[in-house]
């Protein structure tokens, strides 16, 4: 996989920790679709806190440990790759939010391979 570099896209996914798709929760889908795409990488994040278009709080508080909190996976690539890997998206959130925005990359290293 090409590293990004100079004007990449960040592809941003927001959905709940509790969706699923055919079975399996829907964040670890999305991340082994993003790595069967050779995507550059994905980062997931649990948040805190957060309500969405129905306007339900999910927070984190020791009551209310039982509810699905929000999540959201980051991708960082050509926009190109984004474009390709939208359909993917696409099939498979039911609810949620998609953002795209231009982003410059800086600095990308990681450690060679064993």
């Amino acid at each position: 996989m090409p590293a990004p570099s100079g004007t990449a896209t960040r592809l941003r996914i927001y959905f709940a920790e509790d969706d699923m798709h055919e079975g399996r929760a829907l964040h670890t889908v999305i991340i082994e679709k993003a790595m069967q795409a050779k995507l550059a990488g994905a980062t997931m994040q649990r948040a805190l806190a957060g309500f969405g278009a129905n306007s339900t709080l999910h927070t984190a508080r020791v009551l209310h440990l039982a509810e699905s909190l929000p999540l959201v996976i980051e991708i960082i690539d050509s926009a190109e790759r984004i474009e390709a890997f939208m359909p993917e998206v696409e099939a498979i959130l039911e609810e949620g939010l998609v953002t795209l925005e231009p982003v410059e990359v800086r600095l990308y290293r990681h450690r060679p391979k064993a």
